[in-house]
């Protein structure tokens, strides 16, 4: 320990260096916030001279959040659609033949998603004296599994290049579709973690070095004159919206800062823990939700704060091999909610049909005590 100053001249001293310590300090500080001003600058700019669209996303249409008339109303429908993995292969033979998956396959299931998704709001919520308002598409990242490791890179059927063209004509045509039936479609975009041009996760400027950005930017400009289908993508990586009153924040699930799991309860434990983690960070900056939406875990989920959507991959070789993961078919969510009774009707959608019994009978059981 330094001894104490004990005269003037030495307490000035010691006073005129850590005030230049400060300044050095603050001199650094306003560099790094000048820095990332322009790279954000950079970012908006990108957005007007290249895709011919706003610096940034307008606020979330007025039919999301101010409902008319409640009476007699099924609310509003929303889903998130989040790793579909488009352009990974996945063995049969290496996930004991119960999944396959390509980019065929992968197409089935979205023309599926589309088409039950219509039909359980059209046919399966009871009638209603009124239509929806629009739709809520929540694009929740990992659309495209990339090349980011090794192994997907051998297999892949489609290079990244290829999977950005795809699924921006697949995407362009589901929404064109449900605002066709729908009337309005409102589609709030993050990135996730598999559509990334870098070796590793960044944190800094995540969102402008992630493929899905190029993805959701190019539908706003092939969308930008319509008035029925309107994007929200933010500049971070979570998009905080509401419906009615209640609270969303769509995230894509690996930021929770949180690992583990176990053989039991599987993700159940550190996604629990990161839902909590995440409401206390985003309270503190005046952000508070009443609803996380996520994907990355592929594994449907309802929980008290929290919606974790499947996918559409399905079954894999890491689920089988080093997660050793129970089968979950793929499969993304769907929910309503209410103006006056918030999430009300939930939805899981099999993607894949569910497997119709030998019996005809409608119910059957076995007498055991005959």
């Amino acid at each position: 320990m330094s001894p104490k100053p004990r005269t003037v001249d030495e307490r000035l001293a010691l006073l005129g260096d850590e005030i230049m310590r400060l300044r050095a300090q603050n001199r650094a500080l306003s560099k790094d916030v000048m820095r990332l001003a322009r790279e954000d600058d950079t970012a908006e700019r990108i957005r007007e001279r290249i895709f011919e669209i706003q610096a940034r996303s307008p606020e979330p249409p007025e039919w999301v959040a101010n409902p008319r008339h409640s009476t007699g109303k099924r609310g509003t429908p929303a889903t998130i659609w989040s790793d579909w993995h488009y352009g990974e292969v996945v063995n049969p033979v290496e996930v004991g033949g119960v999944n396959a998956f390509n980019t065929t396959i992968a197409k089935q299931r979205i023309k599926r998603l589309v088409d039950t998704t219509e039909d359980i709001c059209a046919n399966h919520m009871g009638r209603a004296n009124t239509a929806y308002p629009g739709i809520v598409v929540c694009l929740a990242g990992d659309l495209m599994t990339g090349d980011i490791h090794q192994e997907i890179t051998e297999s892949n059927d489609r290079t990244p290049q290829q999977q950005i063209n795809d699924l921006t004509d697949i995407l362009a045509g589901s929404l064109e579709h449900l605002a066709s039936k729908f009337g309005k479609v409102f589609v709030p975009c993050v990135v996730g973690n598999h559509g990334r041009d870098t070796l590793k996760p960044r944190t800094k400027r995540r969102v402008f070095t992630s493929h899905e950005w190029v993805i959701y930017t190019n539908l706003e400009r092939h969308f930008r004159k319509s008035k029925n289908i309107h994007f929200h993508i933010p500049s971070e990586t979570d998009a905080f919206f509401r419906i009615y009153s209640h609270r969303y924040l769509l995230t894509h699930g690996d930021s929770l800062s949180v690992k583990g799991g176990d053989g039991i309860i599987g993700a159940l434990g550190p996604i629990t823990r990161g839902t909590f983690k995440m409401a206390n960070s985003e309270k503190h900056i005046g952000r508070d939700f009443d609803t996380l939406l996520m994907g990355h875990w592929h594994q449907p989920l309802w929980l008290p704060r929290a919606i974790v959507n499947g996918c559409i991959k399905g079954y894999d070789e890491y689920a089988r091999l080093i997660l050793r993961a129970p089968y979950s078919p793929p499969s993304q969510q769907l929910w309503f909610t209410h103006p006056d009774h918030g999430i009300t009707a939930r939805w899981e959608l099999y993607l894949d049909g569910v497997k119709q019994a030998k019996e005809s009978e409608w119910v059957s059981f076995k007498d055991l005590a005959a």
